[in-house]
């Protein structure tokens, strides 16, 4: 406490949230140094078209749809800091493989296509056992303003990482801008190495082979699916990702080949749009406390991404403000939409499903994903660029109207109280309940 009795930051008063934090944060600089590096070592180092930038896209989430299911069990079964760091570890080799090549003369797309598919499938085991670690780290009352920070940085961190990854890409070439991303991953290493917590002991000794995996992920499937509130934000979150994924998959194609920008340009244009990620995480938590949590997300996912609408406008001058407007509005409102999501799958699932919970959400919500990507991809070889940012633009705000239809748009707030463990599916039995509701 403070002399006027106000609470430390977590930041200050929390050491471990504070590595946790730190690595975080870092990981998300170079994600998105590689969001950019990645599909201008395609565009300018090796000619791709843009078929095979969306395919590059699609492969960095294919992983979502083939290991996410199992990676939910693994997670609940394994200790979760352990599995975050053997990520760490695979993709800081794996991007430290690219600019080794490009060194070596023998950089092609079907190497880039190798190292998204494996870094994807990293990124699958460290994102759940992330999403499944934070709440046995922090006590429920300081998990919203975790979400928070924790949004909030890594939305900052990626602001900073899509400037630096487009002059990166200029000053010393494209590949050389993916070591960036390989040293993020050492710092997230050394980081979470240095966390003291340990986690709650859990029945992880993996018994029961294959049959007992296939049980787990069903039971992590049904709860998702018997469950309205689970069920209503994993149907909007893979629909909305479907449009987002699709116009973001070419869009440095559009900005290079369309607009005529500099990959310089590109990247400051792309940080700026999503500066409106750290507004969208600082808003979330007082924009919910004033009208409700389930009222935030109707207004987050619906009313700002219908700027999204603008970005296909986007032309030289004055022109590039159509994109910076609006990315920023999509920007905000998907990470204001997130921060409110993930306070409230951490106090509604049980702490013991948390991580079959997450995956199995995420299959469907990053598993379209790749789909998007390579639907982009087509539409932009048969239609053209610009036509095709049109059509996947539009599929933002219109994919909100799954969320307004659904229970979330006809009550203030979101569900608060914890599912209770003795209601979560029997493992014995290996069926699950029905969905708790409020």
């Amino acid at each position: 406490m403070t002399r006027d009795g106000h609470r430390r930051s977590l930041l200050r008063r929390h050491r471990d949230f504070r590595l946790l934090w730190c690595g975080e944060t870092a990981g998300k600089f170079g994600a998105s140094v590689t969001g950019v590096a990645m599909p201008l070592i395609a565009v300018s180092e090796l000619h791709a078209s843009t078929f095979q930038i969306g395919l590059l896209s699609a492969a960095s989430w294919a992983p979502w749809l083939v290991m996410g299911l199992p990676a939910g069990v693994w997670v609940d079964r394994l200790p979760r800091r352990t599995v975050m760091r053997a990520a760490a570890a695979v993709s800081l080799v794996l991007f430290t493989a690219v600019p080794a090549a490009a060194w070596a003369g023998r950089l092609s797309t079907g190497l880039l296509l190798a190292v998204a598919l494996l870094t994807g499938t990293a990124a699958v085991f460290f994102q759940t056992a992330y999403t499944a670690y934070l709440p046995d780290l922090l006590s429920p009352a300081d998990q919203p303003e975790g979400n928070a920070k924790l949004h909030g940085s890594a939305s900052a961190a990626q602001i900073v990482g899509l400037g630096s990854g487009g002059l990166l890409a200029q000053l010393a070439g494209a590949a050389n801008g993916m070591l960036a991303n390989a040293a993020t991953f050492l710092v997230s290493l050394l980081c979470l190495g240095r966390i003291r917590h340990r986690e709650t002991p859990a029945d992880r000794d993996g018994r029961g082979g294959d049959r007992a995996l296939r049980r787990e992920i069903g039971e992590g499937l049904r709860l998702v699916a018997r469950d309205r509130w689970l069920r209503s934000l994993t149907l909007y979150g893979g629909t909305s990702n479907l449009a987002l994924m699709g116009y973001q998959s070419i869009l440095v194609a559009f900005l290079v080949r369309e607009v005529g920008l500099a990959p310089g340009t590109v990247g400051v244009l792309v940080a700026a749009a999503g500066s409106g990620g750290v507004l969208g995480a600082f808003a979330a938590r007082r924009v919910a406390a004033r009208v409700g949590t389930a009222r935030a997300m109707i207004l987050f996912e619906l009313g700002l991404p219908v700027l999204a609408l603008l970005i296909p406008l986007t032309g030289t001058g004055a022109g590039v403000l159509c994109y910076a407007v609006g990315g920023f509005g999509v920007s905000a409102g998907v990470v204001a939409g997130n921060v409110i999501k993930s306070g409230f799958q951490q106090h509604y699932c049980p702490p013991e499903l948390l991580g079959r919970i997450t995956a199995s959400a995420a299959v469907l919500n990053y598993g379209t994903i790749p789909v998007g990507a390579l639907l982009a991809g087509v539409l932009g070889t048969a239609v053209g660029l610009r036509p095709a940012m049109w059509i996947t633009t539009a599929g933002v705000p219109l994919a909100a109207l799954v969320l307004l239809l659904s229970p979330v748009g006809r009550v203030r707030d979101l569900p608060t109280t914890r599912r209770p463990a003795d209601r979560a599916p029997a493992p014995a039995a290996g069926r699950g309940t029905n969905a708790a509701t409020a």
